[in-house]
């Protein structure tokens, strides 16, 4: 089975932080990969913009080497690099005065009526200064966007701040506050799941499930992101953002259409009805630890957070174990259990659904115990969907239950490459299609909700449970569902 191409508008595309980690690991092997797919139309340009003086001519070169290390060799095409270098132009700007900027707006004028993206793939503290000089200099016009990476601030108040910022020269249907976890294939297909199949969603309330589990892990350590993440922490970085989409996207109520605005005010009704975590319970409603000296199965020896960050009194939280509920009618008494880390077993992001056992079994003691079903929605990596269920095992020898899954793997059910997130929310940027990228308001009750939580940890002045790098976490987070008769789910599973 293939994909249907449908090319988008002609655009320009303006990457300020053009020649930074981000551009040259993610957006322009997205770009490039939907020009091979014959997805632009012309004529379409990409412009990097940052302070780094360089040419055109540079700045193509150090494309095609982004392109070379970064882009599988199986769709590195000589025909098409070239043709996606001629695409490319720089200028040289400064953010903090108006070094470069009329150079940029000359460049631009031509194409006046032509949909033009700025994406800041840049620290937030340039995003209002950015905003400013495009009005400034004449480049936000109805055709314009703008691309916002997390994060959206460090708390409610710096939110806000910055949304001003932007919002003072943006109309808000004109920004786009991406989070690729929102750009992955089996999210989408979440949607797929729930709304287009008459199978879940009858089931899909407190009277069939049990729980929730959302587990977005990775193997890796802080790496060179170490001054932003201790800054951040597993909580502004992961779980603000990334893991409260995700659980929106389980529990929203059926929107009315497809509609980006009909499913974000479904969204920010589930943020608004979380249950409130504070000084009062957090306690027992969280866990947050930090990695020690361990192995990778990448890696072998890794060193501590500490060493990596060199900061000894660091109390930054590398992992977070949450469970929350939802207070709905939907989801009234069901415990959601968020968790996310660094220098876990394995790279793993999945979102298991566990319904409530069978209310009495039929069968004999020697055909073994009924398991409660589980649909398990794996986002990376080998992205599919497995719902396990109970069968009699095979053979003769009376009746022995088995559990089993029924197993949907995208590689292997489709023809095609499954695009990356930045490849499908980069064009849905030039369609103007804001399904998939937060509103305003979702960012504040996400900050309203978490705010109490980080408040809570700096007024106890505890550290961080030490956890061994390579393991699932700190005991405290076993204990945290195991208090209610309940497991995690081995990740390695899948």
């Amino acid at each position: 089975m293939s994909a249907q191409i449908i090319p988008v508008d002609p655009f320009d595309y303006v990457v300020f932080g053009g020649t930074g980690d981000l551009a040259e690991r993610k957006l322009l092997p997205a770009l490039y990969l939907r020009m091979k797919d014959e997805q632009f139309s012309a004529p379409s340009r990409i412009i990097g913009a940052s302070r780094s003086a360089m040419s055109t001519q540079e700045y193509q070169a150090f494309a095609k080497q982004a392109l070379a290390k970064f882009v599988d060799i199986s769709y590195q095409d000589n025909e098409a690099i070239a043709a996606f270098l001629e695409c490319l132009d720089y200028v040289q700007v400064d953010a903090k005065s108006d070094a470069g900027w009329a150079e940029l707006e000359a460049l631009l004028a031509n194409n006046n009526n032509q949909i033009a993206a700025y994406y800041l793939a840049v620290g937030p503290s340039l995003f209002g200064d950015i905003a400013e000089r495009l009005h400034r200099f004449n480049m936000v016009h109805d055709n314009a966007r703008i691309v916002v990476e997390k994060p959206i601030g460090r708390d409610l108040k710096s939110a806000q701040a910055l949304n001003d910022d932007i919002g003072r020269y943006f109309k808000e249907e004109q920004v786009f506050r991406i989070d690729h976890y929102l750009g992955k294939e089996t999210v989408q297909n979440l949607m797929a799941l729930r709304f287009a199949n008459a199978l879940f969603e009858p089931l899909w309330n407190s009277a069939h499930i049990d729980h929730v589990q959302i587990t977005v892990a990775e193997s890796i350590g802080v790496g060179g992101r170490g001054d932003y993440y201790n800054r951040a922490g597993a909580m502004r970085d992961m779980v603000q953002n990334h893991l409260l989409q995700l659980l929106c996207l389980v529990a929203m109520e059926p929107p009315a259409s497809d509609d980006a605005d009909a499913v974000r005010d479904e969204k920010l009704k589930i943020l608004r009805a979380l249950k409130p975590i504070d000084s009062n319970n957090f306690e027992q409603m969280t866990v947050r630890g930090q990695y020690v000296a361990g192995a990778s199965s990448s890696e072998g020896a890794v060193p501590s957070y500490i060493d990596e960050i060199t900061d000894e009194q660091s109390t930054t939280e590398t992992f977070v174990a949450i469970k929350t509920e939802i207070e709905n009618w939907r989801w009234a008494g069901v415990p959601f259990y968020l968790r996310t880390g660094k220098r876990m077993p394995m790279r793993a992001s999945e979102i298991v659904i566990t319904f409530k056992p069978i209310p009495h079994s039929i069968f004999d003691k020697n055909a073994g115990k009924p398991i409660s079903n589980r649909l398990v929605i794996r986002l990376q990596p080998n992205e599919g969907v497995k719902q396990w269920i109970m069968i009699k095992d095979p053979g003769p020898g009376g009746m022995r239950l088995r559990h089993v899954p029924l197993d949907m793997s995208f590689a292997d059910s489709f023809e095609m490459r499954a695009p990356d997130a930045y490849e499908r929310l980069l064009m849905d940027v030039i369609r103007g299609n804001q399904t998939l990228f937060m509103r305003r308001d979702e960012v504040v009750a996400a900050w309203k909700w978490v705010d109490p939580i980080l408040e809570a940890w700096v007024e106890s002045a505890t550290s961080p449970n030490q956890y061994t790098s390579g393991t699932a976490g700190p005991a405290s987070a076993i204990a945290l569902i195991e208090r209610d008769g309940r497991s995690w789910h081995d990740v390695s599973e899948f």
